[in-house]
């Protein structure tokens, strides 16, 4: 299809990245990161994750975070909630909420990181469109972790992605709602640019009018790979994170890097014409601030390679 003219991106370091940090980041660390991130041309930023401190202590903060961010109009301020219980919470804390229907690839990720298995998790899909349906939500996402591959189940066939995608759909026609997007994520690394290309294919063959947003790991190096060969196909949303923070607690790959770089992928969508909105200088500031956040130095290349200065 060729390049896109512009890409959207979301933001997520602040929540993904903070999530898997050991120590705890106190904060007014983490208010003042997202203050800094949001002056940069950003317009979704995803803050904080409404989840039980119990498994996620570095999250335990949400609502003080969220009173104490400075909000800035025409930014969009976004969390993740994994259970009804996390939605509603959200919705008391003036987030920009996305009625989108959660469903894992793998049956042993999505134990592990939800306590449900696949066929537990379609069941809850009703009382999902329900809860959003209270909150005049529509219902318009869906989003597939692990939709190219398993540290634990290994390879993900492609036809197992479609099923979901095809009963998801169906429950939601059911009720009322008309799925618009599907966001698929690579959530521990496993994904080449090839593979990326074919899913974007035959998705697009089936459904043509639903927009692809793609959430990419760089845990074995192909990260920006497969972002550039979304692009090819058109592809113009993308979840990064600055520096390369992130990566999930419970996808047994511990100090591997996380997301592709939110200021890598900027620099390569500036090299190549496509416009992203965003003023990287300002960008790679944060990331320096958010290396001194978090006491160690982070997987993204610009920071220390620098931009091209013609």
């Amino acid at each position: 299809m060729g390049l896109p003219k512009s890409v959207i991106i979301y933001e997520v370091g602040p929540r993904e990245g903070f999530q898997i940090e050991d120590g705890p980041i106190s904060t007014s660390d983490k208010v003042n990161l997202i203050n800094g991130l949001t002056e940069t041309g950003l317009t979704s930023i995803e803050v904080t994750s409404f989840v039980s401190p119990k498994w996620v202590p570095q999250m335990a903060d949400a609502e003080e975070v969220l009173s104490q961010i400075k909000r800035k109009e025409g930014v969009s301020y976004r969390t993740v909630y994994l259970n009804i219980k996390g939605l509603h919470r959200a919705y008391q804390n003036n987030v920009t909420l996305d009625g989108v229907l959660m469903l894992t690839a793998s049956n042993t990720f999505s134990k592990r990181n939800t306590n449900k298995d696949i066929k537990e998790t379609l069941s809850t899909i009703p009382s999902w469109i329900q809860a959003y349906k209270e909150y005049k939500i529509p219902v318009e996402q869906i989003a597939v972790m692990a939709a190219f591959g398993c540290n634990f189940e290994g390879d993900i066939e492609q036809q197992k992605i479609l099923d979901i995608l095809r009963q998801t759909i169906q429950m939601a026609e059911e009720n009322g709602e008309t799925i618009q997007k599907f966001k698929l994520a690579d959530t521990m690394g496993w994904a080449n640019p090839q593979q990326i290309k074919n899913m974007i294919y035959t998705i697009r063959n089936e459904w043509p009018q639903i927009k692809i947003l793609l959430h990419l790991h760089d845990t074995r190096g192909l990260g920006m790979a497969n972002a550039y060969a979304a692009m090819e196909e058109g592809v113009n949303e993308f979840e990064t994170a600055l520096g390369g923070l992130g990566g999930c607690p419970f996808a047994a790959v511990k100090g591997a890097a996380g997301n592709i770089a939110t200021e890598d992928f900027v620099f390569m969508c500036m090299e190549l014409g496509i416009d992203t909105g965003i003023n990287l200088d300002l960008l790679i500031e944060n990331v320096s601030a958010a290396e001194m956040i978090v006491g160690h130095s982070l997987p993204g290349h610009l920071l220390r390679g620098g931009l091209l200065r013609r």
